[in-house]
């Protein structure tokens, strides 16, 4: 069976990117990262997410994001912002997907995978540059210079099946593929049951896709 490795970080367009690699006739190798980040009820999240999907091996890799700070989610000093910002937003963490995305394609060699799922999508295009389709095309030609695998011509893709989607688009594809929405932690400053805090750009985004799908909002909140 083929073989995918899937950054699942517990969230509503992980959750949703497991269950369509699962779909496609996948064997499942999910990766979360504790990377010190506020909302830490998300790693719970992905282990039952996991779960559920019957993934074959779930990994969580312990990295300190906090020496370098620099973000809203990784700095207890920087408030997480609760009105939209324009531009690139104080919850980018610098460098972030170049970092998980290293280590899950060093696992995908390990395991032979032929390819690393990622939930990058056009809402977080607008602010993340970690998440441009210019980005993740140069990151697959990078893999593919970078390894034995790519080298001796078993070429990895990275698969973005949420780029261009809007929040309503994954809500109602992940429902369509048996997703409980209920078991995901988006919010960026979740409590540690993963109740949300249902201000915050993450909060706005997903309910607004709830709203728009006509479908019940699962999420917990706190208030």
């Amino acid at each position: 069976m083929k073989k995918a490795v899937i950054l699942l970080s517990g969230g509503l367009d992980s959750a949703t990117v497991l269950a369509i690699a699962k779909n496609e006739g996948y064997e499942c190798y999910t990766i979360s990262f504790d990377y010190g980040q506020r909302h830490r009820a998300e790693l719970d999240a992905s282990k039952q997410l996991s779960t559920a999907f019957g993934a074959e091996v779930h990994k969580v890799i312990n990295i300190d994001l906090t020496s370098i700070g620099g973000s809203a989610l990784t700095d207890k000093t920087i408030a997480v912002p609760e009105s939209h910002e324009e531009g690139i937003p104080i919850t980018y963490v610098p460098a972030r997907n170049t970092v998980f995305l290293s280590i899950a394609l060093g696992w995908a060699e390990v395991l032979g995978a032929e390819a690393i799922f990622v939930g990058v999508n056009s809402v977080d295009y607008s602010g993340y540059p970690d998440c441009r389709p210019e980005y993740i095309a140069a990151f697959e030609t990078m893999a593919n210079l970078a390894t034995k695998t790519g080298v001796e011509g078993n070429k990895l893709r990275i698969e973005t099946p949420l780029i261009d989607l809007s929040k309503q688009a994954i809500i109602e594809k992940g429902m369509d593929l048996g997703v409980d929405y209920g078991l995901t932690v988006s919010c960026y400053q979740a409590d540690e049951h993963g109740q949300a805090c249902g201000e915050c750009d993450s909060c706005r985004f997903r309910r607004e896709g709830f709203k728009q799908a006509n479908i019940s909002d699962p999420t917990r909140y706190r208030f």
